[in-house]
């Protein structure tokens, strides 16, 4: 296993992290926990260090707090404050306690608030120790611009794959400049991009995000995904040729993968780290999803997004 620095932090991440939205049994399906347990203990021997988890992901905070007896001293642990009925100090004290710990070492928002009160929260849990260290989970280029302009956080959550090269990509000079600690979520875009669906693929549990989808969404996302088939001739698998993507990238501090078997464990720690992209299969890449249209697609949101916070602005 590779450690990354965590941005100006004295946290060292493991470069592959453990997503546990899929052991929570909510948005992927029901799940053994009796398997999350061993999968999180396999993680744990290939040298993994890091766990991003939240209070809407079902039950995963509680089977980390059991999980976590013990070894706490063996690991990071990211959750985060995702509203709700409760505030944001509240929703932290609950979650100590389901996560059996004094301290979360990464207590994230689950998205990008203007309101000064939010943050005024989470400097308050560091300084009283509850928390280590601070970040928010963003979505566009506006919301980077917001966080480091003003200094507000210690790191930033952001999706990045190859079906999706923004917000990431638009902004990388300005991470590199203001180096935030980097946590890269969604690289396998909800299993996509891991080669196991094709047209037949049908998801039954309702319990599944991927169920909601259209058999057109479906199919418009499988093609675009066969775009990148030329991946699998570099790594035999499309799992590592879509991790390796966001891996090649020195601004990545980490990456979380959702992992709920012992078999994913061992994909997820013993064989992706290590795994890069040359330049030249990177400028590849590039020029695959400006054929797809994914650069221009992304700007027209992030230019959606820059005009909704105008407004809010205006009006707030």
């Amino acid at each position: 296993m590779n450690y990354r620095q965590f941005g100006k932090t004295d946290l060292q991440l493991s470069e592959t992290g453990f997503g546990a939205w899929a052991i929570g049994g909510k948005s992927y399906g029901k799940v053994d926990k009796k398997e999350s347990l061993a999968a999180l203990a396999k993680a744990e021997e290939l040298g993994c260090n890091f766990i991003d988890t939240a209070p809407v992901y079902g039950n995963s905070e509680i089977v980390l707090g059991e999980f976590l007896k013990g070894r706490r001293n063996k690991w990071l642990i990211a959750t985060k404050y995702s509203g709700g009925s409760k505030n944001l100090p509240e929703s932290a004290e609950e979650q100590l306690k389901r996560l059996q710990t004094d301290v979360i070492d990464l207590y994230q928002i689950h998205w990008v608030p203007r309101e000064q009160e939010f943050y005024n929260d989470l400097y308050k849990l560091k300084k009283q120790g509850k928390i280590r260290y601070c970040g928010v989970s963003l979505y566009n280029a506006s919301d980077i611009d917001f966080v480091l302009d003003n200094n507000l956080v210690d790191g930033f959550q952001v999706p990045f794959s190859l079906l999706d090269p923004f917000p990431f990509l638009k902004r990388l000079d300005k991470i590199i400049e203001h180096n935030p600690g980097v946590i890269i979520r969604s690289a396998l875009k909800m299993g996509f991009l891991s080669g196991k669906f094709n047209a037949e693929t049908v998801f039954k549990d309702s319990d599944d995000q991927r169920s909601k989808l259209t058999v057109n969404e479906i199919n418009k996302l499988l093609s675009s995904v066969g775009h990148f088939d030329f991946l699998k001739e570099i790594f035999n698998s499309h799992v590592i040729a879509a991790a390796a993507y966001p891996l090649s990238f020195s601004a990545t501090s980490t990456l979380i993968l959702g992992t709920k078997t012992v078999e994913q464990a061992m994909l997820n720690f013993g064989q992706i780290p290590g795994q890069r992209l040359s330049d030249a299969m990177l400028t590849r890449i590039k020029n695959v999803q400006h054929e797809l249209g994914l650069w221009k697609k992304q700007s027209y949101i992030d230019f959606l997004s820059t005009v909704k916070q105008y407004f809010k602005k205006l009006w707030f």
